[in-house]
């Protein structure tokens, strides 16, 4: 691991830390909130191991925050210009998707904006969305993406917008032979 991703992952660990215990949680009465295991916890808050897209969704569901929210502390004075050098990137080794946020979450501002890259044959599901109702758009940029949420399923191309309120299940699955880019305008209820 390069000492960026290690760098990253540690800021990543305080992060989840801190807001669990800011909640008043022991890591048994997170587990049961969220189904992963103490041990899996435990590792991912000492940066022993980086969680999955997945682990991230099912955390976010349990504070209710978006995962931009999720991943980073808000900013008391965001810019307005965000230059391609303070997009925050997020990495799941487990499938190779990558998360750039473009336009993080800010005081002041409903949406925010994030770009993803989700590698041929590769899937993420969540189980739950962070917040009830959030309003999404996809836009598919390249590559063909097929996007289950709750048992409505959509096969998106090039070019596609996919536009709902987020309720339910959900998953991402690129079926190949390109991965697929793609990008997400999130806007909280």
């Amino acid at each position: 691991m390069d000492a960026g991703q290690e760098s990253h992952d540690r800021r990543l660990a305080e992060r989840l830390t801190a807001l669990r215990v800011s909640q008043g949680w022991s890591l048994e009465q997170l587990a049961q909130l969220t189904g992963i295991s103490r041990a899996t916890l435990s590792r991912v808050e000492r940066a022993e191991t980086s969680p999955t897209a997945s682990l991230l969704g099912k955390l976010s569901a349990a504070y209710g925050l978006t995962m931009s929210r999720l991943l980073m502390a808000l900013e008391d004075n965001p810019p307005e210009l965000i230059r391609a050098s303070q997009q925050p990137v997020w990495h799941d080794r487990q499938t190779g998707f990558e998360r750039r946020s473009v336009s993080a979450p800010a005081p002041g501002f409903r949406a925010e904006l994030i770009t993803g890259v989700l590698k041929a044959g590769a899937t993420i599901s969540y189980d739950s969305p962070p917040v009830e109702g959030l309003e999404q758009h996809i836009w598919l940029l390249e590559g063909v993406l097929e996007f289950t949420l709750d048992s409505r399923s959509y096969l998106l191309e090039a070019g596609d917008c996919l536009r709902f309120h987020l309720h339910g299940a959900s998953s991402f699955h690129v079926p190949g032979p390109a991965d697929a880019r793609y990008a997400i305008v999130i806007s909280r209820p």
